[in-house]
C-alpha cells in the first residue's frame, strides 16, 4: 500500500550580490591649467564636428552629381538619336536602391495566397463564440469556441466545460454560448475528452444564421508561418481579442495530466479564456485549437494548440458517438511516486492507484486502493502517463499482467481490457 504524504514548498533563489564602492581618490588639480585644457578640448572637438559635416556634405554632393552626370550623358545620347550604352532608370535603381523592395516581418511569414491580418479577422470572427460553464460548487469558466456547422456544433477544449481537479470529470451543469452579435444561447454538451482536451456542444441556432469556420491542414505547416489567434482571454470583458505570431515549432510532444499530447506551439499570445479558440494560418484557416491548459509562470511565448488534423477524428467521433471509439481501459487513476518519494518511504517507484472506475476491469480483477503498479506485461512501469501509453498499444478485448506491490509483496494480476466508453 501506498500511505504517504508528501509536503512540499518551493523557495525561490536569490542570489546576493555584495556592492563594494570604489576608493575614493581625490587629486590636487590646477584650476588654471584645467580651464584652459577645457577650452582646447571644446574647440579641437567643434573642429572635427565642422570637418565631418563638411565631408559627408561634399561626399553627398560628388555622389549626387555623378548619378546626375551619369543620367545627363544618356539623356543626350538620346536626344542625339544615339542608343545609349546603359539605362537611365537601371542608372538610378543602382544608385538609389528601392526602399519598398523590404519586406516586414508578416510578410515574410505569410503565405503565398495569403490575405491581410484585418481581413482573416473579419472573417474568422463571426465564426468564434464565447463559452461561460457553471458547476456544481457555483465557480464558472469561461472559454472559447468555434462554430463547425451550420446547425450550431461548436469546438472546445474539454476543461472549459468540465471540471477534472479531483480527478472525477465533473461536467458543467449549464453551459452558456455568446455569438460575436452578442446574443447568448443555451448549449448542451454532446461530447468531452479529457485525453485530448476537446468537447463538443451544440446551440439551437433558430433565426440566427451561424458563420462555420473554414479548416485547413495542420499537417501542412511550417516553422516559421504566420499564426494567429481569436479568443476571449481573461473572461468577456477581453471578448474577441486578436494576437498574432509565427508558428514557433511542430510536434511538440507536452505531457498534462496523466497522457501526453502532441502540440503546435506559437508565441501569438494564449492566455486562461482563448482555451477552445482558433489558432490560423495566414490564409484565414484554423489549423490549430489554443489551448491555455498549457502554460508556464516562467516563461513568455510559449503558446501551444492542438493540430486540427489530430482533432478531427476526435471531433467526429464525439458528434457520432459521445465519446472516443476504440481505446483500451483498466478503470484506474492514479499518482506517480518519484524516485525520492520512493526512497523516502521505503517503497517502489510506480503508479499508486488513488480511483478505481466501478464495474471496471481493475474492479472486477481485484486491484485495490493503495496498491502501487510497478509493471506491465513482465516491464517495468514507472508512471501513469507510461501506464496510458503502453496501454493504447493494445486492443480492448486483449489480456494484460499487471504487477502491483502490495503490502511488501508483488502480486499478478490477469487482467481483459475494456472498451472506454467514458464520456469525460
Amino acid at each position: 500500500m501506498c500511505e504517504y504524504n508528501e509536503n512540499r514548498s518551493r523557495k525561490d533563489n536569490a542570489a546576493e550580490v555584495t556592492y563594494y564602492p570604489e576608493k575614493s581618490v581625490k587629486t590636487a588639480v590646477n584650476r588654471k591649467g584645467g580651464a584652459v585644457r577645457t577650452a582646447g578640448f571644446i574647440m579641437c572637438m567643434a573642429i572635427v564636428s565642422v570637418a565631418s559635416v563638411s565631408v559627408y556634405k561634399t561626399y553627398s554632393e560628388k555622389a549626387e552629381a555623378e548619378t546626375f552626370s551619369a543620367v545627363s550623358e544618356i539623356e543626350a545620347e538620346r536626344d542625339f538619336g544615339e542608343e545609349p550604352a546603359e539605362d537611365a532608370d537601371a542608372v538610378l535603381d543602382e544608385k538609389v536602391p528601392d526602399q519598398t523592395s523590404y519586406k516586414s516581418i508578416i510578410e515574410l511569414s505569410a503565405r503565398t495566397e495569403d490575405v491581410s491580418i484585418p481581413n482573416i479577422v473579419r472573417k474568422v470572427k463571426p465564426s468564434v463564440v464565447g463559452i461561460s460553464s457553471e458547476f456544481s460548487n457555483s465557480s464558472v469558466s469561461t472559454g472559447t469556441g468555434i462554430i463547425i456547422s451550420e446547425d450550431g456544433y461548436i469546438v472546445t477544449n474539454a476543461h472549459v466545460v468540465q471540471n477534472t481537479d479531483n480527478g472525477i470529470a465533473e461536467r458543467s451543469s449549464e453551459v452558456m454560448a455568446v455569438l460575436s452579435d452578442s446574443s447568448s444561447h443555451k448549449a448542451v454538451i454532446v461530447g468531452a475528452d479529457s485525453r485530448t482536451d476537446l468537447a463538443v456542444i451544440k446551440i439551437e441556432p433558430g433565426e440566427t444564421a451561424l458563420v462555420p469556420a473554414e479548416f485547413g491542414d495542420s499537417d501542412d505547416l511550417m516553422e516559421g508561418e504566420l499564426a494567429v489567434a481569436i479568443g476571449n482571454p481573461l473572461g468577456f470583458e477581453l471578448y474577441g481579442s486578436t494576437t498574432c505570431g509565427i508558428i514557433s515549432a511542430l510536434n511538440r510532444t507536452i505531457t498534462v495530466g496523466e497522457y501526453e499530447m502532441n502540440l503546435i506551439q506559437t508565441d501569438a499570445a494564449i492566455n486562461p479564456g482563448n482555451s477552445g479558440g482558433p489558432l490560423l494560418n495566414s490564409c484565414g484557416q484554423v489549423i490549430g485549437i489554443n489551448s491555455s491548459k498549457i502554460i508556464s509562470d516562467y516563461a513568455e511565448g510559449l503558446g501551444f494548440a492542438i493540430p486540427v488534423s489530430s482533432a478531427q477524428p476526435i471531433i467526429d467521433d464525439l458528434i457520432e458517438n459521445g465519446y472516443v471509439t476504440g481505446r483500451p481501459m483498466i478503470g484506474i487513476s492514479g499518482e506517480d511516486i518519484s524516485k525520492i518519494t520512493a526512497e523516502y518511504y521505503n517503497l517502489p517507484q510506480g503508479v499508486c492507484v488513488r480511483f478505481i472506475t466501478p464495474d471496471s476491469a481493475a474492479d472486477k480483477s481485484g486491484i485495490e486502493l493503495g496498491d502501487i503498479i510497478i509493471g506491465l506485461n513482465g516491464e517495468s512501469v514507472y508512471t501513469m502517463e507510461e501506464l496510458n501509453k503502453r496501454l493504447d498499444e493494445f486492443s480492448a478485448g486483449d489480456t494484460v499482467n499487471i504487477t502491483v506491490y502490495r503490502s511488501s509483496t508483488e502480486t499478478q494480476f490477469e487482467i481483459a481490457l475494456q472498451l472506454d466508453e467514458s464520456r469525460s
